[in-house]
């Protein structure tokens, strides 16, 4: 009996490659309805703002799709469903000089594989402050942004990088660290990592969705092949989250052009499944798909109100 080339050369299996999310994402929305395929943000260029500075005088900014915690809009915890209600639709900013309790809540992250216990999984404020102590980075923007998770490509690249881009200009920032969370939000921080660097601020994205972001072409992207929702590293893992802070301020310092892309070396786990998992229809009962349909109209219609209040 021939042995499978698995068995003789020690292959992994296919499934523990990155996860299709472009290819899922279209199926999943056609299986519970939505016949329009979406199109994602397709470029094969991009621009490209090497360091002005050595990175140990630079100002570094963050960007994130994380959204401030209201205790007006219903659960928001680990774990918690998703929850329209908690979505935001206009850039905000944040002093970045104190804590701050951003969620992730309302958007599509893994749910079944990561618990958004550990915001340091997607926000990595205080490990900046670390690196501009030891003198990492010159010093930490003294504002933070918020990017709104926009499926509309129109509004993120006319209105919503424009605003980031202003406003880190006005703070004079030389650097910005993206850090997204749902398939999404990965185009929205690839679009705005784009505008940062044609209006001369270097930056990188840190992400977990590679198809999503090299698809959209940026100048620097670190990606962590974990779930959805840890783009700053594993929960609770201190030196997960350190390496992969270091791994992307390396970026920065070392790409030679764009489009640059670095795998973090760290696996979820040695058991790959659960790559098999998210928003895959293979997986999905014909009343799983019901469900999730009329969950999804409902969260429509709570954003819809929510986007015209």
């Amino acid at each position: 009996m021939a042995v499978p080339p698995d068995e003789q050369f020690g292959f992994a299996p296919d499934f523990d490659a990155p996860i299709p999310y472009m290819q899922r994402t279209r199926d999943y929305y056609a299986a519970i309805g939505y016949t329009t395929p979406y199109r994602w943000a397709h470029y094969v260029e991009a621009p490209f703002q090497p360091l002005k500075k050595p990175l140990s005088q630079s100002r570094v900014a963050i960007v994130t799709t994380a959204a401030p915690y209201d205790p007006l809009k219903g659960d928001q915890g680990p774990g918690a469903a998703y929850n329209g209600s908690a979505k935001f639709y206009q850039v905000y900013e944040g002093d970045s000089s104190r804590q701050h309790d951003l969620r992730i809540s309302h958007i599509g992250y893994d749910r079944k594989h990561t618990s958004a216990s550990d915001s340091g999984t997607w926000f990595p404020l205080p490990l900046l402050w670390k690196a501009q102590a030891a003198g990492r980075i010159g010093e930490v923007a003294p504002r933070f942004f918020g990017a709104p998770t926009n499926r509309s490509h129109r509004v993120t690249i006319d209105v919503d990088a424009p605003e980031i881009l202003d406003r880190s200009l006005a703070d004079k920032v030389d650097a910005a660290v993206l850090v997204p969370n749902c398939p999404v939000c990965h185009q929205t921080t690839a679009l705005i990592a784009r505008h940062l660097e044609a209006g001369g601020i270097s930056t990188v994205l840190m992400g977990c969705a590679k198809d999503i972001v090299e698809h959209a072409a940026v100048p620097r992207f670190l990606f962590s092949d974990f779930p959805l929702g840890n783009s700053a590293g594993k929960p609770h893992d201190p030196e997960s989250q350190a390496l992969t802070l270091e791994l992307a301020l390396r970026l920065l310092e070392t790409a030679f052009g764009a489009r640059t892309t670095m795998q973090s070396p760290l696996r979820w786990s040695e058991d790959a499944s659960w790559k098999l998992d998210y928003n895959n229809i293979a997986q999905m009962s014909p009343e799983e798909l019901a469900r999730r349909r009329a969950e999804f109209d409902r969260q429509k219609e709570i954003a819809r109100g929510n986007r015209a209040a």
